[in-house]
């Protein structure tokens, strides 16, 4: 099988013109929670790409939890998602919605009037969050979740990949990676819940898998990838001392549902612990669908993976910021620019467009 970063790769129904994914980024320039004009250029422009995941996106006006993030739940949201989902299919790219309700990692100057910082448990995410009103404020306590909140977030979620289809988006990856809302319910730093939510493995998986099996009889399952983080340490998550079993257990439900792919984040080489390749290769083992490696790649050792069979797409994510074009340049040996971090979470072109 002819599996370098260039080759042509099958993603379920999808032929994706190669194995390069662009990786999710929060880059902050929905202004109103909106996507824009501006962001269909910087997506365009990126659009050499096998497979684009966006930015983290949320299905509820209680998942809004950073400043000038965008959503996808009202009229004019689709709106300005059919522009992106346009200039990035115009590229040949195929194109994904992340969705991301970012629970307790918020503040309510961050969130629209209706919003609510809603979480597993009422338990704050340690540290700060920026806003743009008032600076750094330290995050509040949630409110923990009511049964009821919980399958309507869950109902969130399907609604959102319905609105993402009729977008333009060629499937839905739902974010259960690095602290966010879903990751809350499979973590026991943020999860203390005694109901059927919270305590057992199979009760801290049960959100993500019965959201992903609703959302995939609402879509499609080929058109359904998750994003998971084991190990991950990013807004206040813990390892603990079954964390391989419940990513096991998790990723043995996921692939009964015929998803098109498991997006596992390794973020080790920006500091944080590292998955194992014991867990990494388990997790191949057990998942049928496509496996998107992802953390800190480079042209050669994302070819050495490939060849080892250890995934099917690679994933690059910094290198995307400041190289739109950045598959002609890792096909070319070109040199990449280098990216400005003052500029990634700014509003505005600058750090944004202006990269060549």
């Amino acid at each position: 099988m002819n599996s370098n970063l260039f080759s042509t790769a099958q993603l379920g129904p999808f032929q994706l013109q190669n194995r390069i994914v662009m990786a999710p980024m929060t880059r902050n320039r929905a202004i109103g929670n909106i996507p824009n004009d501006t962001m269909a250029r910087y997506y365009g422009q990126r659009s050499s790409a096998g497979l684009i995941i966006t930015e983290g996106t949320s299905p509820s006006a209680n998942g809004l939890g950073y400043p000038r993030i965008p959503g996808l739940f009202t009229a004019a949201q689709i709106a300005g998602w059919k522009k992106v989902t346009e200039a990035a299919h115009a590229g040949g790219a195929k194109i994904f919605l992340q969705l991301m309700h970012t629970g307790r990692v918020g503040h309510a100057l961050n969130l629209p009037a209706e919003g609510r910082i809603l979480a597993p448990s009422a338990v704050a995410n340690p540290g700060q969050i920026w806003t743009d009103q008032e600076g750094m404020k330290d995050h509040p306590i949630p409110e923990a979740m009511t049964e009821d909140q919980v399958m309507t977030a869950m109902n969130e979620f399907v609604q959102s990949s319905k609105l993402a289809r009729e977008a333009g988006f060629d499937g839905v990856e739902l974010h259960g990676a690095n602290g966010y809302l879903i990751d809350q319910f499979l973590n026991t730093a943020s999860n203390q819940r005694k109901d059927r939510f919270g305590g057992s493995i199979q009760n801290r998986i049960r959100f993500l898998v019965e959201t992903a099996t609703k959302v995939a009889a609402a879509i499609g399952p080929e058109r359904v990838g998750v994003r998971i983080s084991p190990y991950g340490v990013f807004n206040g998550m813990q390892p603990d001392a079954e964390m391989d079993a419940l990513y096991l257990e998790l990723v043995r439900a996921l692939n009964s549902l015929k998803l098109a792919y498991v997006h596992v984040v390794d973020h080790s080489s920006m500091g944080a612990p590292p998955v194992s390749a014991d867990l990494k290769a388990k997790i191949r083992k057990e998942f049928k669908g496509a496996y998107i490696l992802s953390g800190g790649y480079d042209l050669n050792r994302a070819n050495e993976d490939l060849a080892a069979q250890k995934g099917d797409l690679v994933a690059f994510g910094r290198p995307f910021i400041s190289n739109p074009n950045l598959p002609e340049k890792l096909k070319t040996a070109a040199a990449l620019t280098a990216f400005d971090p003052d500029t990634f979470y700014t509003p505005g072109e600058k750090g944004y467009t202006d990269y060549h």
